[in-house]
């Protein structure tokens, strides 16, 4: 196997989630304000090292690290593995 040390990469985060329109409902207010939320945020991607990788071969063949978008309320967070220094 080819050592490399280094590699060109592309990270995206995630896109913030929709919020929610609504109104508040209660039997006797007749003209409840909003009652709507925010999106949640979008994803992060965080780099974590790793004991016992030595190369990034890895990063060679998959360049793109992206986090899942935001859903009404949460996001997810995306992890990458790389080798620690």
């Amino acid at each position: 196997m080819k050592f490399v040390d280094s590699a060109s990469i592309r990270i995206e985060a995630g896109k913030g989630g929709a919020g929610c329109l609504g109104f508040r409902r209660e039997k006797y207010i007749p003209d409840g304000g909003p009652d709507g939320g925010d999106g949640g945020d979008g994803g992060h991607v965080y780099f974590r090292g790793q004991e016992g990788l030595n190369t990034l071969s890895e990063f060679r063949f998959n360049r793109l690290f992206r986090a899942k978008n935001g859903q009404p309320g949460s996001g997810q967070i995306s992890v990458v593995s790389q080798p620690s220094i």
